[in-house]
């Protein structure tokens, strides 16, 4: 029986599709095979020696030493493009904000006294509106950093709304690249689609090249009064240079998911409580993806949207499978396959990939391996976890 544990609260829709004859879940498991997770801070101390998987609820993993845990042979899932469209509606809402005097007019509206009598209130609203007006997002220019799955999709909403769209992501994979809409204008780099761009939103992962991609300097090219839209993460942004853009001009709002002391009390920024994700749809998506993931690792072996490990999928032919975890040097495959020869243990299938400096094997065999054989490919130098499937 497989032993998961859970942090945070998952959605039910998820956990149900672990079954109780296969499985057992709960927050109090001890020596569990993997961990279910969200937003929960994971460490060192959280690894077991019978840990062989994280799955993560959401995409970001800033929240797991993903380097430690690689380390460690321990793969690390996410759920990308699960809570896309949750994320792509709050891009839009924040357009809407950012564009009218959505919110200034409902505050003026309930500031307004109780007893006010009806055609009072009426003559003020026709006499206060003017001080509300806003522009129309159709027409304008929608500059989108980072293609991946939720800013396509929020390309696609932008388009069907008018607007104009540029984007720019020189990570980009083939498979998201196939997926854009011809309507997108590509930009060769990001000064030229700061300075084309009413709006700007960022759709990208914190790694240490994005680590203040918005600075100073590049804040410079920014249209005079634009605006600034970040739902993927607060290390993105210098958050002193916005501030200072949003004091001179350079910017009229800054709209994010993420609040900060320095920004609450600024007039032109709308902040909102890291909501992106926060909808029963986006959850269960989520916990359903990642769920499936761990399963098909936990029963297969097979790995899919890993962010440490390479993707590889080997169909079951029979018989009994070991997975191994290697460092990614010369002549690994050779020596384990050598172990297997010496006990004449036949390979019906294998699979073998890399990603960086880690190598993932799966290899299919007829008879069932000892214990003593397992071992022996365990004490081979730069063999990092084997287990039997």
């Amino acid at each position: 029986m497989f032993k998961i544990q859970t942090f945070n609260q998952i959605s039910e829709k998820g956990l149900v599709r672990f079954s109780k004859q296969d499985y057992k879940v709960s927050p109090d498991t001890d020596n569990a095979d993997a961990l279910l997770i969200r937003s929960q801070k994971l460490s060192l101390d959280h690894i077991n020696p019978n840990l062989k998987a994280i799955a993560r609820a959401g995409a970001g993993v800033n929240n797991i030493p993903v380097e430690d845990y690689t380390n460690k042979g321990i793969v690390v899932f996410n759920t990308p493009g699960a809570n896309a469209n949750a994320v792509k509606e709050l891009v839009l809402c924040g357009l809407l904000l950012s564009s009218r005097g959505i919110l200034s007019g409902v505050n003026w509206v309930h500031d307004q006294p109780d007893d006010i009598e009806a055609a009072e209130l009426s003559k003020l609203v026709e006499a206060e509106k003017k001080n509300f007006k806003g522009i129309e997002l159709k027409g304008k220019t929608l500059g989108i950093i980072g293609l991946g799955a939720i800013g396509a999709q929020v390309a696609d909403a932008a388009i069907q709304l008018g607007m104009n769209v540029l984007g720019y992501d020189p990570e980009i994979s083939v498979e998201a690249a196939w997926r854009l809409a011809n309507q997108i204008e590509k930009q060769e780099n990001l000064t030229s689609l700061i300075s084309r761009s009413d709006f700007v939103s960022l759709h990208l992962p914190v790694v240490e090249s994005t680590r203040n991609l918005i600075d100073r300097k590049v804040i410079n090219y920014f249209k005079s009064g634009a605006v600034l839209l970040n739902f993927s993460r607060e290390a993105i942004v210098d958050e002193q240079a916005v501030v200072e853009a949003l004091n001179s001009g350079r910017l009229a709002n800054y709209v994010t998911d993420f609040p900060t002391p320095a920004l609450l009390l600024h007039k032109q920024t709308i902040l909102m409580p890291h909501i992106g994700a926060s909808t029963d749809e986006a959850e269960e998506n989520c916990a359903i993806m990642a769920v499936d993931q761990l399963k098909d690792f936990l029963e297969n072996g097979n790995i899919r949207n890993s962010v440490n490990f390479p993707s590889l999928s080997l169909e079951r032919s029979g018989g009994y499978r070991i997975a191994i975890i290697n460092q990614n040097v010369p002549r690994m495959l050779g020596q384990i396959l050598s172990i297997l020869a010496d006990k004449d243990i036949n390979v019906m299938d294998m699979l073998n990939k890399s990603r960086d400096d880690i190598a993932y094997n799966l290899i299919d065999i007829e008879s069932a391996p000892g214990e003593e054989t397992l071992d022996e490919i365990r004490a081979i130098d730069h063999v990092i976890k084997v287990w039997l499937i």
